[in-house]
């Protein structure tokens, strides 16, 4: 693993010391003006320091709950390739490839809170805790700074969209951050085993959640896989409690119907009730879903529909990738693979419905 290039504006050098210290800078002017632009950023200061809080392999900034804007410079004097991640497994940068001498830079905004994971796990490392990773990581130089004017997207879920602790699990509401750029950040609430029923009685969830929204922010809530005997009157005034809930506070909910389980029927198709999310009392949980929608006005992100066509184009063989079939025998969850597609459908979709600008978005 590539050791912490030796480049040091994130603790203030000017734009000619940096580009004197990279060799080829002169020759890549992308790379000269990205390092003129770290140093001025570095220059203004902000809340932590700088590479002296990371190792090779990570860094940990003493900073309070709260949302902060990360804005790093990757490369270094051979060719690299970074990816960065933090707190509980999230993916927050996606893998950036460099070549020899090159800096990039890249900023991204994280939430940052206790529990750092799901809402009733462990509380985690106090502070912010970034960990590098890609084939070559490189980090040149990195600031911290408190977020002042970013939106923020809560998840309202259940595993297959929460913060998974362990691998190789991994929720699409883990992955979503790698698409979202700096002013928007995910603020994700999903917990492992919840239901619309308990998620709304548990105070560490959804009335954890509701102080938190701000005006303007989105929430999206898909809520389905452990309504297992959830009768549809319930179901349906739980969804209306979640979408009024969030618009008292001046938010915008979304909803998302469940995605589908891996759960093939002998003709190749998902067209059975265990696929589909319908439950035990023949509660068809994504029709009551795309109906509360309608009746109230919600956005809506038709997930069933979306993984469904994309498991059915995979098959039977080539959709084990997106859950954890070859690992647990299991179809219901995610592999890190597969939440990563998955996130890349919710961002899509909300750039297609202008929920979020596409400015925000890698």
């Amino acid at each position: 693993m590539a050791v912490l290039a030796a480049l040091t504006v994130a603790t203030g050098l000017s734009a000619t010391s940096a580009s004197a210290a990279s060799p080829a800078s002169a020759a890549a002017p992308a790379s000269s003006a990205a390092s003129a632009s770290f140093a001025a950023s570095a220059r203004a200061g902000g809340h932590g320091t700088g590479l002296e809080n990371c190792t090779s392999t990570a860094c940990h900034f003493d900073v309070l709950p709260g949302t902060y804007d990360v804005r790093v410079l990757l490369g270094g004097d051979t060719a690299a390739s970074t990816g960065i991640s933090g707190e509980t497994r999230r993916t927050l940068l996606p893998e950036t490839a460099t070549a020899a001498g090159e800096r990039v830079a890249r900023s991204f905004t994280v939430n940052v809170r206790t529990p750092e994971g799901e809402p009733t796990g462990p509380e985690g490392t106090l502070g912010l805790d970034l960990v590098l990773g890609g084939s070559a990581p490189a980090l040149a130089g990195i600031r911290v700074t408190p977020a002042r004017h970013g939106r923020q997207i809560f998840v309202v879920g259940d595993s297959t969209s929460c913060d998974q602790p362990g691998a190789p699990y991994s929720g699409w509401g883990q992955q979503l951050p790698q698409y979202l750029r700096r002013g928007l950040s995910v603020a994700n609430y999903a917990d492992s085993g919840e239901s619309t029923v308990s998620y709304l009685e548990n105070p560490a969830l959804f009335a954890t959640v509701q102080p938190l929204i701000r005006k303007g922010d989105l929430v999206l809530i898909q809520l389905a896989h452990n309504d297992k005997q959830t009768d549809e009157a319930t179901y349906r005034a739980n969804l209306e409690a979640l979408v009024a809930g969030v618009r008292e506070r001046g938010g915008r909910p979304v909803l998302l119907t469940p995605i589908v389980r891996r759960w093939f029927s002998a003709d190749g198709t998902l067209n059975n009730g265990t696929a589909l999310l319908v439950n035990g009392l023949g509660v068809d949980h994504p029709a009551v879903t795309r109906a509360v929608a309608a009746a109230h006005g919600v956005p809506l992100v038709d997930m069933t529909a979306k993984t469904k066509a994309l498991v059915e184009s995979f098959g039977v063989e080539g959709s084990k990738a997106l859950y954890l079939y070859n690992e647990k025998r299991d179809n219901t969850h995610t592999s890190a693979h597969g939440a990563t597609v998955y996130a890349d459908l919710v961002r899509d979709e909300l750039v297609a419905q202008r929920l979020v600008p596409r400015g925000l978005v890698r």
